[in-house]
């Protein structure tokens, strides 16, 4: 019997309906599947993404110090080892003539009383090191920026590493950067009043010196 050529024709086009039908109850599978894994695919949300103010990496010293003099150094310590109670203080050794070769290096002659202090840019309680390559003449007077808020975020990234939630290694790279960054994205966007005012700085000397029991810092003569 010879070929129906409607019939055919039927048939083809039913073929390519069903098709069409199969394509279009798939695709919001297929769409799902793309979206779920883009959605897998993003970075979790971190303290780091918050804005940086314009202007913080253009900071020059007082409130940073140089990195061709100051770079920062460690030492071999781990997680384990700073979070020891007292770890600080057993490492902490900043003899004179160390404090005044900082001011030297940073053109400082003669300071007044608690207008500066010989800070480690990467805190002992962080592993930093007493070398000079670590150390600064770091202002108390400065705002909203001084050593009173660099404090606050020493404390906050001590905190972390000790709790596990921050390896050693990346905290002691955001100090070392910039720490002002570092306080913006850790801490808080900016310092609250009672740390970056200079009125405090007896009461924090105080509370240091209890702490580390050391003498306070004479001016260079």
């Amino acid at each position: 019997m010879p070929e129906n050529p409607n019939g055919s024709a039927r048939t083809f086009v039913r073929v390519v309906a069903g098709l069409a039908l199969l394509v279009t109850a798939l695709a919001p599978i297929a769409c799902g599947r793309s979206s779920t894994s883009l959605a897998k695919a993003q970075p979790a949300s971190d303290d780091s993404a918050r804005t940086i103010a314009h202007g913080d990496s253009a900071l020059r010293f007082p409130v940073l110090p140089d990195s061709a003099k100051t770079p920062g150094a460690t030492l071999d310590v781990t997680a384990a080892d700073i979070c020891v109670p007292g770890y600080s203080k057993k490492v902490r050794n900043v003899p004179a003539a160390v404090k005044r070769q900082a001011y030297a290096l940073y053109g400082i002659q003669t300071h007044e009383p608690g207008e500066y202090e010989v800070d480690h840019l990467i805190s002992l309680e962080l592993g930093g090191s007493n070398s000079i390559r670590n150390l600064w003449p770091e202002s108390y007077r400065t705002t909203p920026w001084n050593a009173h808020v660099k404090d606050a975020l020493e404390n906050e990234l001590h905190r972390r590493v000790c709790a596990g939630t921050m390896e050693l290694a990346k905290a002691q790279q955001v100090i070392a950067h910039n720490w002002v960054i570092g306080y913006r994205a850790y801490v808080h966007a900016t310092p609250p009043p009672e740390q970056s005012s200079a009125s405090t700085h007896a009461r924090n000397s105080e509370r240091r010196r209890a702490r580390t029991q050391l003498k306070p810092e004479a001016p260079v003569p």
